[in-house]
């Protein structure tokens, strides 16, 4: 969703800490000799963390999976090292992270994942049809919440149409590109939210940015944290406001006083 992994200045003011650990070389071409990079960014996801992955595998085993930990101090990282193949440390910033998961993959497509998703069947079939026009820069799959409360519909259905609209998607649509165009962008903006959206922007000036067949299902654990239509409101603010041209101070202000639980504040 919108600035999940949003943190606090001193977080934003951490220094990059090294620590790339290879797992196991499992780049195996995914097809025709594709080979894909799954990238996490993950901070204090330890329940979550094994679960996800162990899907992952089964889902897309033909993949390399890399956790880029941002300082969790609930031991995500150890978790992990069962079913990633690398575990990349950096300081907390989702941007940052996924950037320095793009770094150390191998695989000619990157895809960015969040940890509480789940992934559809014949997902990798999915990218590779996705990206085999050559007019498309990248892609992302659709959200599916669960069938109620009625207010997901408007996230999983009206929001997906005013994305196009806005040219607007969010990391949770598992946003994926060829390696070569990630870094012929720069990567991520480091920005401290919404540097989805703007590397999505940056993808749709690039060429066509079309989103797959099949959904990923979508953990509402924030709507029920925070409240289904408080959530959904605050997101629609803050993606209207965005559109309109607010400062990034402003929109990080807002997630934090809307978005957020207060502990996470």
């Amino acid at each position: 969703m919108i600035g999940a992994g949003i943190n606090s200045l001193d977080d934003m003011n951490a220094s990059v800490t090294a620590g790339v650990g290879a797992k196991r070389e499992n780049s195996v071409p995914s097809s025709e000799g594709t080979r894909i990079s799954i990238i996490v960014p993950v901070w204090n996801e330890a329940p979550l963390i094994r679960p996800f992955l162990q899907h992952v595998r089964e889902r897309a085993p033909e993949t390399e999976i890399i956790v880029v930990d941002g300082g969790s101090s609930d031991g995500t990282a150890k978790l992990a090292e069962t079913f990633a193949d690398r575990i990349v440390r950096t300081r907390r910033n989702r941007a940052v992270q996924m950037n320095a998961g793009a770094r150390a993959a191998g695989g000619d497509v990157l895809w960015f994942l969040h940890v509480d998703v789940e992934l559809p069947a014949q997902c990798l079939d999915e990218i590779g049809r996705t990206l085999k026009d050559p007019n498309v820069a990248g892609g992302y799959f659709r959200i599916r919440l669960p069938q109620s409360p009625f207010v997901y519909r408007l996230t999983d259905s009206f929001a997906h149409y005013a994305g196009i609209l806005l040219r607007m998607r969010c990391g949770d649509h598992g946003i994926f590109c060829r390696r070569q165009l990630f870094e012929e962008l720069g990567g991520f903006p480091e920005t401290p939210i919404l540097e989805d959206v703007e590397f999505f922007r940056m993808l749709h000036r690039r060429g066509r940015v079309a989103h797959t067949r099949k959904r990923i299902m979508a953990n509402p654990r924030r709507y029920e944290q925070i409240g289904h239509v408080r959530l959904t409101l605050a997101y629609g603010l803050i993606a209207t406001l965005y559109a309109l041209g607010a400062p990034f101070s402003l929109l990080r202000w807002l997630y934090a006083r809307t978005c957020c639980s207060i502990e996470n504040r």
